[in-house]
């Protein structure tokens, strides 16, 4: 691709400045690496490249880690396994290595999916599909901002799937019902998503290498956004205490896209390393890893603060496989985002993460997350915190007068346990007095970030608090209420025909831009619940609003979780 093509891909809209910039810079074709080292970073310096060059500005350097959801021994969420972290505590302590329970508490009609699909299905796969949707739809990637999503060459929905395997599994085929080395397949299947997917298989370090494929599809504009999945069940039951088992996600943007969406950046990956160590030792393949983060962004050991390694997480997970290296890196960002250092002993306490340089003054804070795969394959990842975090977090503006608030799942029981879940959730909030997020911010939240099912429901309110009265008497399961304020649903399931789609006739999506822009919430209620997707044409909110997700398990253990 040439000059003038790269500019004209960039004017077009099908190209991201980031990216238009590293092309023209010829980046991408620059002389390739000694042998069995690759690197992803951001600006910096390179080997023989002679003085360094001013660096960019800090919105366009690394990756943002906008999401992470997981389930863990002992916990069912990112929250539960942070306070775990916090306590140093060891899950192994209260049965046969560190397992997670419930693994079959799989519900298929989310998914689409049957009876007979569920049951033939590896339980990793049931349980990665859960976390790869939980980090998706809280992040507001299932919707409207995941159709937005689109990459150098313009194709919509384009989301990355990269998924970790481990502990021998083998290779997909006919042979090969199921497991997360389908994963990779169906994710994209069930989300019609549109961006490259792979599985990855070098041993321990497998989540480190996918993350590392992720930020190369990310920096060439492969992709808009990627998503990092492991799941590591291991042998059941553990023969052994340290034997253990994790499944975990992360969600991954440019930065600099991820500023401008509006995302909630809990780190910023700033580089990703993958080496092999061949007949060298741990030490070697370390020191090379290192010295190419050097090389890549000027950041040395001396300016990381931690280091996390399997053995920081092994009296949470235990020897989790592929996913110790997802565990390792959802601990060190957790660490970030919340400042604050985890012991790693029992009795130990958590303390302020507060670092500062030679002559006092603070400093960024910095992680490194390292894993050795038995293979030989090293891979290393260097984190921060987000040093503009405040632009991400600015208040949205305050929309005044009515809001629509449309809700949707695959069958009436999600649809209930899920406006069940919402009112909890805002009535916490009220109890805690907290403004914010106000009604307006839920409702553009819930068009712009959902997927649309077929069992929906509408209403109009004026607040949070009402919002919260509505569901809650919703959620009763009682007969609907009638009148002004009513909450009112339909059950699309079925049904003869569809729905006019907004894609059919340009004249329709004009017509449902014009309603939005003219507050007609009660012809788009009625649009919504006759079946078109209204939300695919509302303006988008000016930053992504974390919700309670989907009800996963309607009547199980997993009706609320994190808010991440």
């Amino acid at each position: 691709m040439d000059n003038r093509q790269i500019l004209t891909h960039y004017k077009d809209g099908t190209l991201q400045r980031e990216h238009a910039l590293t092309l023209l810079r010829g980046a991408l074709f620059s002389a390739p690496e000694p042998a069995q080292l690759t690197d992803v970073a951001g600006p910096g310096p390179r080997p023989g490249a002679g003085p360094a060059r001013s660096a960019e500005p800090a919105a366009a350097q690394g990756w943002a880690v906008i999401g992470i959801a997981g389930r863990y021994p002992g916990v069912e969420d990112v929250d539960s396994f942070w306070h775990g972290v916090l306590q140093a505590r060891d899950t192994a302590s209260q049965g046969p290595g560190h397992l997670i329970g419930d693994i079959d508490a799989f519900d298929p009609q989310l998914f689409g999916l049957t009876e007979e699909e569920a049951t033939a299905a590896d339980p990793r796969e049931r349980l990665l599909l859960e976390v790869a949707w939980d980090v998706l739809e809280r992040c507001g990637h299932t919707g409207a901002r995941l159709q937005r999503l689109k990459a150098a060459d313009g194709a919509e929905r384009s989301l990355g799937v990269y998924v970790a395997a481990g502990r021998g599994l083998p290779a997909a085929g006919p042979a090969a019902p199921g497991g997360p080395w389908r994963m990779a397949d169906r994710l994209p299947e069930l989300l019609d998503l549109r961006g490259p997917s792979c599985t990855v298989d070098t041993a321990e370090s497998s989540f480190l290498t996918a993350v590392h494929q992720a930020l190369n599809a990310l920096t060439t504009g492969e992709c808009a956004a990627a998503l990092v999945a492991a799941a590591d069940l291991g042998p059941r039951p553990a023969p052994r205490p340290e034997h253990g088992e994790a499944v975990c996600a992360v969600l991954l943007k440019p930065l600099a896209a991820a500023r401008a969406d509006g995302d909630l950046v809990h780190a910023v990956i700033r580089a990703g390393v993958v080496a092999q160590r061949g007949r060298g030792g741990r030490a070697a393949a370390e020191d090379r890893l290192l010295r190419a983060t050097a090389h890549r962004t000027g950041i040395t050991p001396d300016d990381i603060t931690l280091w996390e390694t399997p053995q920081s997480v092994a009296r949470c997970v235990g020897d989790a496989g592929a996913a110790t290296g997802g565990a390792a890196l959802t601990r060190a960002v957790l660490q970030l985002h919340h400042a604050t250092l985890a012991p790693n002993l029992p009795g130990a306490e958590a303390v302020p993460w507060a670092p500062s340089g030679p002559d006092g003054a603070p400093v960024r804070r910095r992680a490194a997350v390292t894993v050795h795969g038995s293979g030989g394959v090293c891979g290393q990842l260097v984190l921060e915190e987000d040093g503009e975090g405040a632009a991400a977090d600015a208040v949205a503006p305050r929309a005044e007068g009515e809001q629509l608030v449309l809700l949707s799942a695959p069958t009436p029981r999600h649809l209930t346990g899920t406006a069940r879940q919402l009112a909890r959730w805002a009535a916490a909030l009220q109890d805690a007095g907290k403004s914010e997020p106000t009604a307006a911010e839920v409702a553009a939240e819930l068009r712009t970030g959902r997927a649309a099912g077929p069992c929906r429901l509408a209403v109009i309110v004026r607040d949070l608090t009402q919002l919260t009265s509505l569901l809650e008497e919703f959620g009763r399961e009682g007969p609907d209420p009638e009148g002004p304020g009513a909450v009112r649903r339909a059950d699309l399931r079925g049904r003869e025909g569809r729905p006019p789609l907004l894609e059919d006739v340009p004249e329709t999506r004009a017509y449902v831009r014009a309603l939005w822009q003219s507050g007609r919430n009660e012809q788009l209620a009625r649009l919504w619940l006759a079946g078109v997707d209204v939300g695919a044409e509302a303006p988008p909110p000016p930053r992504v609003v974390r919700l309670p997700g989907t009800a996963v398990r309607p009547h199980g253990s997993a009706d609320a979780g994190s808010d991440r």
